[in-house]
């Protein structure tokens, strides 16, 4: 369904943590691991996956650490979920294009909808930027 699990939970904590940061600076893993109450292997994982598609940037060796891809306010909140947990999908019957058996006729497929369509715009509105702020 759409709970947000640990892992996705885990990497908005580690987000919001490089989010707050002076611009320049570089964040080790292990001050972001401690800063958020996040394990540092699971953390680390997170934002190597991150690193793979622009959400972060991680330099290696002295001085090396993690610091945001891009502006946080150029980062979603959908962005970040999106990236751990997969699309946003309220019902199994929505996770692939054939839908289900029922599809044509089940009364419930188009609030299925709905809800998938209104939690994409919330999440999709609210920056990472924001959220640091606060």
């Amino acid at each position: 369904m759409m709970e947000l699990t640990r892992k996705g939970e885990y990497a908005i904590r580690g987000i919001i943590h490089l989010a707050k940061l002076k611009p320049g600076s570089v964040a080790l893993i292990s001050e972001i691991a401690e800063s958020t109450g996040v394990p540092q292997t699971f953390l680390a994982k997170i934002l190597q996956s991150f690193a793979k598609i622009g959400l972060v940037n991680s330099f290696r060796g002295t001085g090396g650490g993690f610091v945001l891809g891009r502006s946080p306010s150029q980062i979603t909140l959908l962005e970040v979920v999106e990236a751990v947990e997969g699309p946003i999908m309220p019902n199994r019957c929505m996770m692939d294009a054939t839908g289900c058996e029922f599809n044509s006729t089940c009364l419930v497929h188009p609030v299925w909808r709905e809800v998938q369509s209104k939690v994409v715009e919330i999440l999709g509105s609210v920056t990472i930027e924001e959220l640091a702020k606060n």
